[in-house]
């Protein structure tokens, strides 16, 4: 969808007397839908350049009026995303995606709170959703 697009189509909606709020209720869920479907699957191989130009369109939308400033930016739809089918996986033992993760590991030692306990012995590739995820926040 091209900038432009939404300019003209947010002046056409003003224009029959659509107010500010279902404006913004459509943005989110017909651009930005569209925007961040399947974010879990291309998010990890997007390119710094990729993800500032859609940072950009949506600042194109706060700059409109269409989405709110303090509303969630892509990064962090992304980063919800993930976390929420992390979780399912995790805590589901039927999941489809349970089978790619590794094996749990029985410590000892009482460290630092981890969000799993799982085996990091995997390869450690942020393009790929699991191993982003098993080593998210492990400094």
């Amino acid at each position: 969808m091209q900038v432009w697009a939404v300019s003209g189509c947010d002046k056409v909606l003003r224009c029959y007397g659509m107010n500010e709020e279902h404006l913004r209720f459509g943005y989110k869920s017909v651009v930005l839908a569209k925007l961040m479907y399947a974010s879990l699957a291309w998010w990890g191989f997007a390119t710094a350049a990729d993800k500032k130009c859609i940072e950009a369109f949506v600042q194109r939308g706060v700059r409109l009026g269409l989405y709110l400033a303090n509303d969630h930016t892509p990064t962090e739809l992304a980063t919800d995303s993930d976390d929420n089918l992390f979780g399912s996986v995790l805590y589901n033992c039927h999941h489809v995606l349970k089978q790619l993760l590794p094996d749990k590991t029985d410590h000892q030692y009482n460290l630092r709170h981890r969000r799993h306990n799982l085996s990091l012995s995997v390869k450690h590739d942020d393009r790929n959703f699991v191993t982003r995820q098993l080593f998210k926040d492990a400094y």
